[in-house]
């Protein structure tokens, strides 16, 4: 009996030590899996994944992100070879460059050439290379350079007064960051077929101007025509998307030169809160814009005289050559006559930021550098309205700037002369943007506004809504709807705009009162938008007021034309 009891025992004994060993097991390879998946997960994880997940001060101060390599070898080897460099580069740059200052050259100066050229005994430094992966097609690496050389340059400038002067351009310091682009790939050694370059970046250019034996400011003028040269050489021909392409193996590489890939539509429609930079009275505001800084691709604007929320509502085109690295710079100016505009403030928008075919409409914070960007004061904002055009856009898109669409009576008038034929001289002017006439009916709806800032003494208003249309002065006005801050209206009022493009609906809001009127705040708006898609809806924020929207619905119906048989 009693080994039967020992032999019961020992068997349930067994058994569970099996189903615990069974249970540890599938646990162990339970946690296992887990791990093993909390592994692949991390292994997945981007750079910026990681700074989500845990912040740089948490990190030692060995873990570096960059995505750039050190290049200390290479810097070793071109110190080496660096004699042998200048003395080809030195030419080399002489033939290239010289034909580009001839270009830019300023009136007041007859010649600009170099007398002397070499490039010192100081080699570059690479500080870093990334590699872009953004095309499966060809290799693009971006190297990082700095440059305090001792090169010995000397222009010999020539003036229109018969004056030759010797200038040495002393002090360079330079630090940007070079593009390369190895494309197309071949399955040809050395398996590239070409290599394009330019300057991605110019982080900071400086070099001082000295004229041999004497001082230049003793010839006003001829400093800044020449530093003006030297920009504008720069930009033109190395400054990104500018790039010169090298063949390496024979074949046609035209694909890879620059070329336009579609049109900026840009209106500057107005300001406002300007910093006023005059003593007495108001500053006088103007706007300049560019995609490219040279002086022929550069857009300014009127001057507004005395205003510090200026309305301009003027149309510029810009041509774009890569849509992903480029952006539209304005710069906002104060007109002080005979001297020299003070910048008020500036800002810019990428153009990556555009959705081709829709316009865009924009208020920016002015600042005062766009590089450096620590002084935190306001300084007013700008208002653009912004379209962008790729070239063989399809999918119905139609740029309503353009000449293409129906002409009107008369643009029937105006390109056409009395013998029935084009006149080639109007025909040019008329693909000017402010020659664009689009003419039909504007039916606004006044639906509601919302939150509106309280006007008397008992936390409500009184408020109605003036539409005025700029460009006619043609006026409607809403009822008054008494004793409130979220009044409803749902009133429609329809204008006949004769150049839809080139005006301006602007809505007052207003409170009203027994002996008169008390202002709360506007909206101004182009009627682009409604142009192109004919009808929508949508809420616009009260300019000059503490708070409050007016929602707003505008529907475009274009005016029959009618052409002879």
């Amino acid at each position: 009996m009693a080994f039967f009891l020992g032999l019961v025992l020992g068997l349930a004994v067994g058994i569970g030590i099996v189903i615990l060993f069974v249970r540890s097991e599938n646990s162990r390879a339970g946690a296992d899996s887990e791990l093993a998946t909390i592994i692949a997960a991390l292994s997945k994880l981007s750079v910026e994944d990681s700074r989500k997940l845990l912040p740089a001060e948490h990190y030692p101060s060995w873990v570096v992100f960059s995505r750039q390599q050190k290049l200390k070898w290479l810097n070793l080897e071109l110190m080496k070879i660096w004699p042998y460099v200048n003395e080809a580069a030195s030419e080399l740059i002489r033939t290239s460059v010289e034909p580009v200052l001839e270009q830019y050259r300023p009136i007041i100066l007859s010649s600009l050439k170099f007398s002397k050229l070499t490039l010192g005994t100081v080699a570059p430094q690479f500080t870093g290379v990334s590699i872009i992966e953004n095309d499966d097609s060809g290799i693009t690496m971006e190297l990082e350079l700095n440059w305090d050389g001792n090169p010995n340059l000397v222009l010999d400038v020539g003036t229109r007064l018969g004056l030759s002067l010797p200038i040495q351009v002393k002090n360079i310091g330079f630090t940007g960051i070079f593009r390369l682009i190895f494309k197309p790939l071949v399955a040809e050694f050395p398996c590239f077929g070409a290599v394009s370059y330019s300057m991605r970046e110019k982080k900071k250019l400086d070099y001082t101007l000295k004229v041999i034996g004497g001082e230049i400011s003793s010839f006003p003028g001829i400093s800044s025509a020449i530093e003006g040269t030297i920009h504008d050489a720069i930009e033109d021909t190395l400054m990104w998307p500018v790039r010169k392409v090298v063949p390496i193996i024979p074949g046609d590489y035209s694909d890879l030169e620059l070329k336009p890939v579609g049109i900026l539509e840009a209106k500057l429609v107005q300001a406002k809160d300007l910093t006023n930079k005059d003593m007495i009275g108001k500053s006088d505001p103007f706007a300049v814009l560019y995609i490219r800084p040279l002086p022929d691709k550069m857009k300014k604007s009127k001057t507004i005289n005395n205003d510090l929320n200026p309305i301009w509502n003027e149309h510029f085109e810009f041509v774009v050559e890569d849509e992903s690295t480029q952006h539209l710079v304005v710069k906002i100016y104060d007109d002080e006559g005979l001297q020299a505009a003070e910048l008020i403030g500036c800002a810019q928008v990428m153009l990556r930021d555009l959705q081709p075919g829709k316009v865009k409409d924009v208020w920016l914070n002015l600042v005062k550098d766009l590089e450096v960007q620590r002084d935190r004061k306001y300084r007013g904002q700008v208002h653009l309205e912004l379209l962008y055009c790729p070239f063989g856009m399809k999918n119905g898109f139609i740029n309503p700037f353009t000449n293409q669409n129906s002409l009107t009576s008369l643009e029937k008038v105006l390109k056409t002369d009395t013998n029935g034929t084009e006149d080639v001289a109007i025909g040019r002017a008329s693909t000017r943007k402010k020659e664009v006439i689009v003419r039909g009916v504007l039916s606004v709806t006044v639906i509601t506004a919302e939150d509106l800032p309280p006007m008397d003494v008992m936390g409500k208003a009184d408020p109605y809504v003036v539409l005025t249309m700029k460009k006619t002065g043609t006026k409607n006005k809403t009822r008054v709807v008494n004793e409130s801050l979220n009044p409803a209206w749902n009133q429609t009022f329809d204008f006949v705009v004769e150049d839809g493009l080139h005006d301006m609906l602007i809505l007052e809001v207003w409170d009203h009162d027994t002996f008169g009127k008390d202002y709360i705040g506007r909206c101004i708006m182009t009627l682009t938008r409604v142009i192109m898609e004919e009808e929508y809806e949508d809420s616009f924020p009260l300019d000059g007021a503490k708070s409050g929207v007016l929602n707003l619905r505008l529907k475009w119906s274009p005016q029959p034309i009618y052409r002879d048989p």
